[in-house]
């Protein structure tokens, strides 16, 4: 579990961010929503430690990663998987050196083992006999699959993902979409997800934050989002064609 509590942060004396709570729960997928420039990507930066809050607390599992020590903060991160905007695979390393690199880098692991645990999460994310191949070789939606599994090999307790489908066509988003509420479930992590897919928010929004302006404006689940009363959650849902249709058959 994740708690951000009082999560306020600026640049340049422009509030960025504005005293933001919310509780991201284990095993289930956690969604950040909102308009260009509404602060979603600028929080998730915060939360991973990529920018420093102005005022606030960040708790992983009651650990305060704010202004925590050094031992406490590299603790932290060991835990913490990534899946980037396109993937961000390196293009020089074959899909299993990708996969296997934070094993390189965070762990004294024998390489046998790296091997079997690589083996092991390409297995799960259905990329077997993929290893030598470079990321020029496989499709954008195989690329994702990669940054998944990359993310998880070190059995991270903590997911992020920001846009996982950008550049993706719609099938292949689902397909992705499910990957992450199965390994979410699977594997009991703390996942978190900023996106601009409706889809996704109808699909696997199982706790949706909305932000904004700056503020958190709204925060429940798929299940009750066309519902909420808050207008400017309205405008930012119903722009989409697809869920002014699903309202009026509601």
């Amino acid at each position: 579990m994740i708690e951000v509590k009082n999560h306020t942060k600026s640049f340049d004396g422009k509030i960025v961010i504005e005293d933001i709570n919310c509780v991201f729960e284990k095993g289930k997928t956690n969604l950040i929503i909102g308009a260009s420039g509404s602060g979603k990507s600028v929080m998730l930066k915060n939360i991973v430690g990529l920018l420093t809050p102005d005022n606030g607390e960040v708790l992983y599992n009651g650990r305060n990663f704010i202004g925590a020590n050094r031992d406490t903060k590299t603790d932290i991160r060991r835990e913490i998987g990534m899946l980037f905007q396109g993937g961000a695979l390196f293009d020089s390393k074959n899909v299993e050196q990708n996969v296997k690199f934070p094993l390189d880098i965070l762990t004294d692991m024998p390489e046998d083992e790296k091997l079997d645990r690589v083996n092991f999460i390409l297995k799960r994310v259905k990329l077997e006999n993929t290893n030598k191949r470079m990321p020029s070789e496989i499709s954008g939606g195989m690329q994702k699959r990669v940054g998944i599994a990359r993310a998880i090999v070190n059995n991270s307790k903590y997911l992020f993902c920001d846009e996982p489908n950008s550049g993706l066509d719609p099938q292949t988003s689902i397909q992705i979409d499910q990957l992450l509420q199965e390994i979410t479930d699977e594997y009991q992590i703390t996942t978190v997800i900023v996106t601009h897919d409706m889809n996704s928010v109808m699909e696997i929004g199982e706790y949706i934050l909305f932000i904004s302006n700056s503020r958190k404006l709204w925060e429940g689940s798929s299940n009750d989002i066309i519902h909420s009363g808050v207008q400017e959650l309205d405008n930012f849902v119903f722009a989409n064609k697809m869920m002014r249709k699903i309202k009026e058959l509601g």
